[in-house]
């Protein structure tokens, strides 16, 4: 069975400055926002999908939908909403981020969090090995492991044995809709803010673009800054392997 994320830390009632500004300002070099209602960097077949995608309120279809980095970023927000202290660093296990936390007033971090987007198929016991190995870098006993789709048995079995603590999709949905409403909702803007949908290069932090194989067909994301940076995911992921 897998385990939520709890014994969390008091709730913030007023995020909006720490979690739309805080958060947003650490992401902005890494975010591309509409300005004056449409980004440029937009192609006409995201603005469609961005113009077919309810924003009004959580889902378990929205959650999946939101590309990689801003996965992460909602995950910061969410903990930092939750009463912690969120540091963030480039993860010497995986292709994004490590997440430490500290509860309000403890003097250092006392967990470490990694997010993983992918919804094609179940997290298994790869991403939970790679999460032990950062809590072993870090010297911390307990860990925590998010994503906006599900885990395997043998993750969540693993887990258990490592003093890792998972949260799938339908977890997080209901984690954010405990919250009060209006920090809900400020969850919801901040992670709707902008193209949500095109994922971002992790090398080079620039929104990817779609490309078509002149030789096979298939449709791939690529780096902009291609051939400088050769980046790619499959047309279907929304995040780095």
């Amino acid at each position: 069975m897998i385990r939520v994320l709890s014994g969390m830390a008091s709730e913030t009632r007023n995020p909006f400055s720490r979690m739309l500004g805080t958060a947003a300002a650490a992401a902005a070099a890494a975010r591309s926002f509409f300005r004056g209602g449409r980004d440029p960097l937009i192609d006409a077949d995201q603005a469609a999908a961005l113009a077919g995608v309810d924003k009004r309120r959580w889902s378990a279809q929205l959650l999946k939908q939101l590309e990689w980095r801003r996965f992460e970023e909602l995950c910061v927000a969410y903990f930092q909403a939750r009463g912690y202290k969120a540091s963030v660093e480039r993860s010497g296990t995986h292709a994004g981020i490590d997440i430490h936390l500290a509860a309000q007033g403890a003097p250092q971090a006392s967990l470490v969090v990694q997010c993983k987007a992918w919804d094609a198929y179940r997290i298994g016991i790869k991403a939970a090995r790679a999460l032990q190995g950062a809590m072993a870098a870090a010297g911390l006993a307990e860990g925590v492991l998010v994503t906006a789709g599900r885990f395997t048995q043998e993750a969540a079995d693993y887990a258990r044995q490592q003093n890792i603590k998972l949260i799938d999709g339908a977890a997080l949905l209901a984690a954010i809709g405990a919250l009060a409403p209006e920090t809900a909702l400020a969850l919801l803007k901040f992670a709707t803010q902008g193209d949500f949908l095109t994922p971002t290069c992790p090398s080079c932090a620039l929104k990817m673009i779609s490309r078509q194989s002149t030789r096979h067909g298939r449709k791939f994301w690529g780096c902009r800054n291609y051939p400088r940076c050769k980046q790619i995911f499959s047309g279907a992921a929304h995040a780095p392997a």
